[in-house]
């Protein structure tokens, strides 16, 4: 279970950043609550909702091929495809040359 208030000294590693940052880039944002007579805390929730904010502005779409799931089954198994099945012309290709190979007679010395 994660507490609901988050202390000042843990906020800025709750949202991976480093103090300073937090300090100016977060902390105008956030209600500071007072625990006990020196402790100040932050509600999670609030620190969630600044990331989601954030993460709105400033974030980017993820690229097509970086999305989970993207590269995934190019093909169904049950699909029909028309083309050429190398196997089959490769196994052919051998074939022939392992006959050819076969059938020469071997010189004499």
């Amino acid at each position: 279970m994660q507490p609901r208030l988050i202390r000042l000294r843990d906020a800025p590693r709750y949202l991976g950043m480093d103090r300073n940052r937090f300090n100016t880039e977060v902390r105008p944002y956030l209600v500071n609550i007072k625990i006990g007579q020196q402790g100040i805390a932050f509600d999670r929730l609030d620190l969630d909702k600044w990331t989601d904010s954030y993460k709105q502005q400033q974030g980017l779409p993820a690229k097509r091929s970086m999305i989970w799931g993207a590269n995934d089954c190019q093909g169904s198994l049950n699909e029909v495809q028309s083309g050429t099945s190398i196997k089959e012309s490769e196994d052919n290709e051998f074939q022939k040359v392992l006959e050819q190979v076969i059938s020469k007679k071997p010189n004499a010395i």
